[in-house]
């Protein structure tokens, strides 16, 4: 019956890895663990904690869906309720407090959407006009050309003080310094900036994820790879059958702890090796880097060379 047990919290395990079957899984485990684990043997017992934390694992690394944690969040709770000992009862705190603020941040982020929402088509009227949204900020470039413009009208003004005509050309350009001295932070680094920053890096391009080869581990695979070998994104040791999505840098990881990587950044989460992105904005700067990195070499082996003549 135990052994029966053990092997049906293995197939629950292995389900916690499918988005599509995740939820029925939680709550299989959550049944089994009501049911058997007041009365289980210790080795049973630690069999349904070690499942309880691989939830906690995948919720962490994985999944971010609010139906998601608040299916753990249950979980979580129960376990607490039953596991006796302290080391395991603080975990669990410590996993029901997380479910509960990714639970609250979810909801903050939909309130402030809403909000967000409802005040960007929002008008009032007021003594007898309609009113609009507020002003956007101006942008850095037209607030740089007003800084420059007003040091120089207050500089000519100063430089011609007797003159009545240049007196309130001077208190404008004052103002106007006084409105732009409290942002200088923002102005003065962008003014001294020499050149183009470099673009963020977009998330991977679809196609090649898509593309990326999937292995499945074997013995001879695991022996190669040593026995502590994991996955570096959820830290979990691999087993055999394992599904593991391999990226150009001969990197591996589980399908379902690099793709939400992927959705975000076009590297490796290891040795940062770059993959095609879908941006061809950021594809055709790397392209002008690249050219230029090697212009730069070549002028640099130039003149170590001494292929450079003064006269």
């Amino acid at each position: 019956m135990e052994e029966e047990l053990k092997q049906k919290i293995q197939e629950l395990q292995k389900q916690l890895g499918k988005k599509q079957m995740f939820e029925e899984a939680v709550s299989s485990i959550k049944s089994l663990l009501l049911q058997h684990y007041p009365s289980a043997s210790p080795s049973l017992r630690n069999s349904l904690y070690m499942v309880v934390c691989r939830v906690a694992t995948i919720l962490k690394t994985r999944y971010t869906m609010p139906g998601f944690w608040n299916a753990g969040l249950g979980l979580f709770i129960e376990a607490e309720h039953l596991v006796s000992g302290s080391a395991g009862k603080k975990h669990l705190q410590s996993c029901i407090t997380q479910a509960q603020e990714q639970l609250a941040e979810v909801q903050n982020e939909s309130e402030n959407t809403t909000s967000t929402e409802n005040g960007s088509t929002r008008r009032f009227l007021f003594e007898g006009h309609l009113t609009v949204d507020p002003e956007p900020e101006q942008p850095a470039w037209l607030e740089q050309s007003h800084l420059l413009t007003a040091a120089a009208a207050l500089l000519a003004g100063e430089s011609s003080q007797g003159d009545p005509a240049n007196v309130n050309d001077t208190e404008g350009a004052s103002n106007i310094l006084e409105q732009l001295v409290a942002r200088l932070n923002n102005i003065i680094p962008e003014i001294l900036d020499d050149g183009p920053s470099a673009p963020r890096p977009p998330p991977a391009s679809k196609q090649v994820v898509a593309n990326l080869p999937v292995t499945t581990v074997t013995d001879e695979l695991l022996t190669k790879l040593g026995a502590d070998a994991e996955c570096a994104i959820c830290r979990e040791e691999l087993v055999v059958d394992d599904k593991m999505q391999e990226l150009p840098c001969k990197h591996m990881f589980h399908p379902p702890c690099l793709k939400p990587w992927l959705d975000e950044h076009n590297s490796c989460p290891i040795c940062r090796h770059e993959l095609l992105t879908d941006d061809h904005h950021y594809e055709s700067w790397k392209e002008r880097e690249k050219e230029a990195e090697e212009d730069r070499k070549g002028a640099a082996n130039a003149i170590r060379e001494g292929e450079y003549m003064y006269v």
